[in-house]
């Protein structure tokens, strides 16, 4: 990770601002497609960023006018021929799926500063994002049925969890490209911004979700949000809160943030996200 130049003959780069990390996708000449390198590079990007205390939150974004155009055609029509897996000799995971659930999975907010046109797994690699900021140049396509094939990238979860079914619906099966003021006003993205703003805005938001906030509160409070989506009623998030609310009050954090708000001060919070998470959901062992 490094707070220099962007390095030329890597599609995926990790720059630093401060305490926030910028992904960056970095095939320009290629309008950032997405390769299976990308993808490899992408998943140690951000298994990089969560390894790392001192980044608390990270900013995924594009080099050049776009920000990714969706999977690279270089192959032509062989391009979505994929092998069998070689464990299973079934159908391989998708790679667009394996960054999406990497994002899912991230214990730092996640940001994508979406810097231009966003197509295929360009635009659902970033359905996991918590937040997502538009450049006014940006357009998003949802195009696999105009390529013959079906979405991925775990999109058929997300999509509609973030715009509605029938917005995903509409733009799923036509395929066209969605202009930015339509994605905004349905949701997929937060705000647009112009294009030499995008990648500033999107460190500011990621600033202001970690500014004063415990590390591990963040992660887990991130985990509780998207997990509660497919809860399967209101009871399994009173569950999963009051054991994260149990866990949580006897921590070293929690009596900082009370100490630190009545001295008024900022407050230091020494749980790190590295000693790792508790178990609120009883997947462990």
């Amino acid at each position: 990770m490094s707070d220099s130049g962007v390095v030329t003959d890597c599609p995926v780069v990790v720059e630093r601002d401060g305490e926030i990390a910028i992904v960056r996708l970095h095939r320009p000449d290629r309008l950032n497609a997405f390769t299976d390198e990308m993808c490899e590079r992408i998943l140690a990007a951000m298994d990089e960023c969560d390894a790392d205390d001192a980044v608390r939150a990270v900013v995924l974004t594009g080099t050049g006018r776009a920000f990714c155009a969706g999977a690279d055609l270089a192959a032509g029509g062989d391009t979505f021929v994929l092998g069998d897996d070689p464990d299973t000799g079934g159908a391989p995971a998708d790679q667009g799926g394996r960054v999406a659930l990497r994002l899912h999975r991230s214990t730092k907010p996640v940001i994508a500063a979406i810097n231009g046109p966003a197509a295929g797994v360009g635009v659902t690699m970033t359905l996991p994002a918590d937040v997502r900021i538009s450049s006014d140049t940006a357009r998003f396509g949802f195009v696999f049925t105009r390529r013959g094939i079906v979405p991925e990238a775990c999109s058929s979860w997300f999509l509609p969890r973030v715009v509605g079914i029938s917005t995903a619906l509409r733009w799923t099966l036509g395929g066209r490209m969605v202009p930015a003021a339509e994605a905004l006003a349905h949701g997929l993205v937060s705000e647009i911004v112009p294009p030499d703003r995008v990648l500033a805005r999107g460190i500011e938001v990621a600033r202001e979700m970690v500014t004063g906030t415990a590390p591990v509160s963040v992660a887990l409070t991130r985990q509780l949000m998207w997990r509660m989506l497919g809860a399967d009623s209101p009871e399994a998030a009173h569950r999963a809160d009051s054991l994260a609310v149990y866990l949580r009050g006897t921590s070293p954090d929690a009596r900082e943030g009370v100490e630190s708000f009545l001295e008024k001060r900022e407050p230091d919070f020494p749980d790190r996200i590295s000693a790792g998470l508790p178990d609120l959901f009883g997947e462990s062992g």
